[in-house]
């Protein structure tokens, strides 16, 4: 079996499906719009630039989600995902993920974004394996606003990778080929110790990298 792992935002997704949640809660009215805007606005450009301080943001952002019931969450997950990411959702990112999945590959989604906001993201499509930041959650399954272990994102992605592999028994050599898609620079600790690295839809960093490396090259939004 090869194992085929791919990041999520601007990868599988021509959006950032963290960023969009924050726009989401702003235009329905759920957070003070300004304040937050404000303060995704930021995130998202530390982001851009690399100097995100992932603990910072991701407590941030499940500060937000613990402010509601399940209830209430529940709901706003469901219209998420009905206004704004099903709409988004490219048959040629589909198409890369049959193709692996027709070959029998181990298929999982490796990003920096939270549980919450992915979960259903990764059902919509159709991969059962996803390696995601982990919301703390107190007794009855609130969520307390708190990060539970490492963030994953940059090397943190190759610690939970190679930890969710271990819980199966395997590690990464033991697959004939491992791919990993990814259209960010901030990835390069896991591109570069899989056999087979994809810059996706990639940023001029990522762009630059993988020319001098020789890695291939992909744009499956091309619109």
């Amino acid at each position: 079996m090869n194992l085929a792992l791919f990041d999520l935002d601007h990868t599988l997704l021509p959006i950032d499906s963290d960023y969009e949640w924050g726009q989401f809660l702003v235009r329905i009215g759920a957070v003070d719009a300004a304040e937050f805007a404000r303060r995704n606005d930021a995130f998202f450009a530390q982001y851009q630039a690399g100097t995100l301080d992932p603990v910072e943001y991701l407590e941030f952002s499940l500060g937000t989600l613990a402010s509601f019931p399940r209830e209430r969450l529940a709901a706003m997950q469901e219209q998420y995902m009905n206004e704004v990411i099903l709409p988004a959702i490219r048959p040629s990112a589909l198409a890369l993920l049959q193709k692996h999945r027709e070959a029998g590959d181990l298929l999982a989604i490796v990003t920096a974004t939270n549980q919450f906001v992915t979960t259903p993201i990764a059902k919509a499509l159709g991969v059962d394996h996803l390696i995601a930041a982990v919301p703390e959650t107190d007794a009855e399954g609130n969520l307390t606003g708190k990060l539970l272990g490492t963030p994953t994102q940059g090397a943190g992605k190759v610690t939970h990778t190679k930890a969710w592999l271990a819980k199966m028994g395997k590690q990464l050599e033991d697959f004939g080929t491992v791919h990993f898609y990814s259209d960010s620079h901030n990835d390069l600790p896991l591109m570069s110790i899989v056999s087979h690295p994809v810059a996706t839809n990639p940023n001029a960093k990522l762009k630059q990298h993988a020319a001098e490396h020789g890695w291939p090259h992909i744009d499956l939004f091309n619109d």
